[in-house]
Order: structure tokens, then sequence, then C-alpha cells
């Protein structure tokens, strides 16, 4: 598969099997984010990722996984088999900053995920406060986002609409999103 296909058919997961991820894999992912372009080569992102089970069952409470889909109470055993939390150091860059960097580092991994035959889902909604409790994190280090990582189980599928944003599950728990038509998104092209 190419970079462009691998952009195409990449879909979010939010439900997994309970298969683990290799180490050497969650490796190659970092390493995909860490040589991401970042604002003024500063390069203030770190990553802490967490594969141990009791650690999971922890962190699990505090992820919210589909805003859109209120009435989905996804059990544990449905959970990612690896997070990868995307920290910002505040000492090098305020973390308000370190958006751009950050998007350009859980999209390197996403992408890098579905060359290892691996599955992600971004999370933005998720208790900061409570995971910086469990953690352990230094008051320097700012949580950014969290990455959950494992093997789909679930499939996906994207659609084109300029009716709404809103993904959906059907009765078989697939996973359809829509996204804006190319009419809709480019403005220009001359």
């Amino acid at each position: 598969m190419n970079v462009y296909e691998t952009i195409v058919n990449r879909r979010t997961v939010r439900k997994f099997k309970q298969t683990p991820v290799k180490k050497d894999d969650l490796l190659k992912l970092i390493n995909s984010a860490r040589l991401c372009p970042t604002g003024a080569n500063l390069q203030s992102l770190k990553y802490s990722v967490v594969t141990s089970e009791e650690k999971r069952k922890l962190f699990y409470p505090h992820l919210k996984y589909a805003g859109y889909i209120p009435d989905w109470d996804p059990s544990f055993e449905e959970s990612p088999m690896a997070i990868i939390v995307v920290l910002n150091d505040n000492t090098i860059k305020p973390a308000a900053k370190a958006e751009a960097d950050s998007g350009a580092a859980i999209m390197s991994m996403s992408l890098c995920a579905v060359e290892l035959g691996l599955d992600t889902c971004w999370i933005g909604s998720a208790n900061k406060n409570e995971i910086r409790k469990i953690m352990g994190y230094d008051d320097n280090l700012d949580i950014l986002y969290v990455l959950a990582v494992g093997y789909a189980d679930q499939e996906g599928e994207a659609f084109d609409s300029d009716e709404t944003v809103k993904y959906y599950f059907d009765e078989n728990l697939k996973n359809h999103v829509p996204k804006r038509t190319m009419e809709s998104v480019l403005i220009d092209f001359e």
C-alpha cells in the first residue's frame, strides 16, 4: 500500500481485539513521531506508553472513545492493548504552541500503525487530571492527547457528506464516518 492509499483507507477504531502489541512496533510508532517536523525544531513532545493491564484498567474510565455515540459503553475487554500519551514539555514550548506538532506526530504514528497492521483512535476527550495522577507526570509535562493502539475488532468506512460530521455505528458496530465532499473543501484550483 502506498502513502496515499494508507491515508485514504485509514479509519479510527474504537473496538479492539485483546491481542498484545509488540514492544518493537510501539517503539517504531514513537520513532515515527520523534522524527516529525516541529515548529522551530524545538521538539517539545514526549511520549508515555502504557501496556500493562493494571495501568490500562486505571486509564480506561478516563477516556472517551466515541463522543457522538453517547449510549455506547464499551467494556474493558474491547479497549486498546496499548495507550500512547502525547505530552508537551512546557519548559521548551507552551502547550498551546504545540498543537500542530502533536497533530503531525499523531498522524505519523497512525499511518505507521497501518503499515504495521495496527489501528488507532486519536483521543482528545480524556480526564487529564486523573491521568496525571495515575501516571505521576511532572508539572512541566502537559497532556495533549492520547492515542489508543491495537488490532481492530470493528470495521469502518468513510463516505461523502456535507450534511453531517457525526459518525455512527450500525447494528454490527461498523463505524460509518462522514467526510465533507471535495467540492465543499476545495475553494480554488486555478
